[in-house]
């Protein structure tokens, strides 16, 4: 398999099958366009609750893939805000914890499960709700950044508060919990909401520049009710 990225205020990635057998994954309605030699099935991956843990996180309970049928069929996925695509050799990693909507595509050896953040407060306070994404496995996975991606790369007891919606993914090694923003004044008046995640080193951060719910909000507020 190969694959490049395309274009830069909403790119793609494409990807070619070298040969007959070769698949990639998706969330339903992820695919863009193919070419003629690809075959489509849609299941549950990995059966119904897993489905529905899915839908927790934010994907859809069916996951579509697609197969090569000849070498060198093409296909392509496209994100659906502006921003970066981000390949990632997930077996080069420990595996990733994401925030929900980050996954685009990835290789059949990749392993999209949910999990449960280890702090409760985490969980209802995080504002990316009590179930994250796991990303294990092997193969290339394929998340979709809004904005431009910063990577950072914490050293052990490191910390780094980031407000939750620019928090893209980071390693299974990274402490996550939710910190309660000081002063009254900062609360009501800062403008950064009650809540930032703390997050603890070590290991890699992916953060997006754009939070996207954020600025959907504020379109939202310029729309007539009317």
């Amino acid at each position: 398999m190969k694959y490049k990225v395309i274009g830069n205020t909403m790119p793609a990635v494409e990807v070619m099958f070298d040969a007959p057998g070769e698949s990639m994954y998706t969330q339903s309605g992820g695919m863009a366009w193919m070419s003629e030699g690809v075959q489509m099935d849609t299941n549950t991956r990995g059966g119904v609750l897993k489905g529905v843990g899915r839908m927790f996180a934010g994907e859809s309970l069916f996951m579509a893939n697609y197969t090569a049928t000849q070498a060198g069929a093409t296909i392509a996925f496209a994100s659906t805000v502006p921003g970066e695509v981000l390949p990632i050799d997930v077996g080069q990693t420990n595996g990733l914890i994401c925030q929900k909507g980050a996954f685009l595509c990835a290789e059949p050896g990749v392993n999209l499960s949910v999990t449960l953040s280890k702090k409760l407060s985490a969980g209802f306070f995080g504002g990316e709700g009590f179930i994250l994404q796991e990303i294990t496995g092997s193969g290339m996975v394929f998340l979709e950044i809004d904005g431009d991606k910063v990577i950072k790369d914490l050293a052990p007891g490191e910390v780094l508060k980031v407000d939750t919606g620019n928090v893209v993914a980071f390693d299974r090694s990274v402490g996550y919990e939710i910190e309660t923003v000081k002063g009254l004044k900062n609360i009501f008046l800062g403008g950064e909401g009650l809540f930032l995640t703390k997050l603890v080193g070590p290991g890699r951060v992916i953060l997006q520049t754009q939070n996207f719910n954020e600025f959907a909000g504020r379109i939202a507020r310029l729309i007539p009710s009317k």
